[in-house]
């Protein structure tokens, strides 16, 4: 290892040692650091600051300035502060601060409202763990001017995170996360205002729980198909996190009276006993669900992660085995449904819209096309669609939007993901199938038969630590660059995007100007046989993603698993061509 890396890393460790802002458990922990042999764990700790970027904070949690802890979590907040009071100078303006099951959780939320408090602001904490989307919604609902919910999403348990939003409910955009970006980097630790002022802290709960509640039921689109089929077997896990309360009272609030819970997920426990990772996109998360939902004979399994902002589904297909539905099947049920339904009961409009970003799969820009609705493309990440939801305030009514990481967002109350109102809605769209005698499998089946078959798979390339970050960097430089591939499983590329520069071009060379409103390390290869290849380093996680979306033809269900397979063969064909 680089021994001058080395020696950066060992003073900024001992300047932890050396301060008295840091307590006597912290310090004895950067102490077993620096006396390790393996220099590999302290170097990991403190080769860099923890990047607050424009969605916040997330990583590891342990001592050091590359981890999440309270001093790192501390600097943060005084920086997003400052920045509040140089927005808003006359005063009196609030927050809402939130956090979900993982460890720490809860101390990092108190420490949170605790400075916001310190600095004058107006705090309103919740009293436990809630939703992303209530938080998002609080917002909004309180008429604050910002939030912050801790929170690590669907990462393994070593993570936790922190969510910086603005006061339309959403996570900051331009201008505001650079200048909050500016501020956090000006803190030192000696600036951080620690000591609360209690005065200004309002513990919030059980009312804006009712409130949000009723606020989901307006992401409903037929109430009689619910009242049809009012007793829907229904399997629900919680996952260990803070969806346990919530999404049983939305789902019978809706009028759905057959809801079970899976009891071992419905704990509260920041190590995710039950699972090796709580996220809804790993089929083994998955596993406890289907075993309850055999056990009851259940119609389907819904699932959401710890913070309730992504949801999973499973459903039974022809032969009663259960079928995982994944995050692009997922987006375009609700697609359709939405599409379709509204026609059917007159409820669609020339002004309504519909968003999916880039890495989503193009069959849902079909559907849009084929029925005449406006459908936006946006960044990866719910933010860039909250944007285009903002940008049409009062002009135009949002009907729905979502990713292929198992998010979508149904209505306007929220400007996040949100799982309870998405997992009441795919419980009305499996209602609505099992009306006709169909299931949710059914459904999709239908879908690929009337759009054309599409499989999408997601390669994930783990490259941990600052070696790995630098591997990543690179490998975006190279496929930039002389490694730009020209085929692509024998089929030619016949468009490249380049986010980075906003530049499009074709198999002759003509380059386009992207119209976007910020640049991102992302690039698209788009062949000759309708293969969409999408790149980008993740923004949370040590990994670069490749996005594969594969077309083909259906004309019957009975080919599904024939063209999934063909399909599967075709990703190992891909991984070759870029040398995966």
């Amino acid at each position: 290892m680089d021994q001058e890396l080395i020696l950066r890393c060992q003073t900024e460790a001992m300047k932890w040692l050396d301060s008295d802002r840091y307590d006597a458990e912290t310090k004895a922990e950067v102490k077993a650091l620096l006396e390790n042999e393996d220099k590999t764990p302290l170097v990991d700790a403190f080769y860099q600051n923890l990047e607050f970027g424009t969605g916040g904070l997330r990583g590891i949690m342990g001592v050091g300035t590359n981890r999440m802890n309270k001093y790192i979590v501390g600097m943060a907040t005084q920086g997003f502060a400052n920045y509040i009071n140089k927005a808003f100078p006359s005063g009196g303006q609030s927050v809402v601060v939130g956090h979900d099951c993982r460890n720490n959780g809860r101390m990092f939320a108190e420490s949170v409202a605790a400075i916001f408090s310190a600095n004058g602001i107006k705090v309103y904490l919740f009293e436990s763990l809630r939703p992303t989307p209530e938080i998002s919604f609080a917002i909004r609902q309180l008429g604050a001017v910002a939030g912050v919910n801790v929170t690590a999403s669907h990462n393994p348990k070593e993570y936790n995170g922190y969510k910086a939003y603005w006061a339309d409910g959403a996570q900051v955009l331009a201008p505001h996360d650079k200048g909050i970006i500016d501020e956090v980097n000006k803190v030192s630790i000696e600036d951080v205002k620690f000591e609360s002022n209690p005065d200004l802290i309002q513990i919030i709960g059980g009312e804006m729980d009712y409130d949000y509640m009723m606020a989901v039921k307006e992401a409903m689109i037929d109430q009689e198909v619910i009242l049809r089929q009012k007793d829907l077997n229904i399997v629900y896990s919680a996952m260990h996190g803070t969806g346990r309360v919530i999404v049983p009272l939305c789902l019978r609030s809706w009028g759905f009276q057959n809801i079970n819970v899976v009891p071992e997920q419905m704990v509260v426990d920041g190590n995710f006993p039950t699972v090796v990772s709580p996220n809804p996109e790993n089929a083994e998360a998955m596993t406890l669900g289907m075993k309850l939902g055999t056990k009851l004979h259940a119609d389907l399994v819904v699932a959401t992660d710890p913070d309730a902002d992504r949801l999973a589904i499973v459903c039974r297909n022809p032969q009663g085995e259960w079928q995982i539905i994944n995050g692009n099947q997922t987006a375009m049920m609700f697609v359709y449904y939405i599409i379709k339904n509204k026609i059917a009961l007159g409820q669609l409009k020339d002004t309504d819209f519909l968003v999916k970003t880039i890495v989503t799969t193009e069959v849902i820009a079909e559907m849009a096309q084929k029925n005449n609705v406006e459908l936006r493309d946006c960044y990866t990440g719910f933010k860039w669609i909250a944007r285009e939801i903002a940008i049409s305030e009062g002009k135009q009514k949002y009907i729905g939007g979502g990713e292929e990481s198992f998010g979508f967002l149904p209505y306007d109350k929220v400007r996040d993901k949100d799982a309870p109102a998405s997992i009441c809605l795919i419980c009305e769209i499996a209602a609505w199938a099992k009306d006709q005698g169909k299931t949710l499998y059914d459904l999709l089946m239908d879908i690929y038969k009337e759009y054309g078959f599409s499989y999408e798979h997601t390669i994930n390339v783990v490259k941990p630590g600052k070696s790995g970050a630098d591997e990543i960097k690179q490998m975006m430089a190279d496929f930039r660059g002389d490694k730009a591939p020209q085929t692509i499983a024998g089929s030619p590329v016949v468009l490249t995007k380049d986010y980075l520069t906003l530049t499009s071009c074709n198999g002759e060379g003509n380059k386009e100007k992207l119209n976007f409103p910020a640049t991102s390390d992302v690039l698209q290869w788009f062949c000759e046989d309708g293969t969409k290849i999408s790149v980008r380093p993740s923004g949370t996680e040590p990994k670069i993603k490749f996005y594969c979306e594969i077309k083909d033809t259906m004309s019957c269900a009975c080919e599904y698993t024939d063209l999934v397979e063909k399909a599967k063969t075709k990703v190992e064909e891909i991984k070759k061509s870029l040398g995966l």
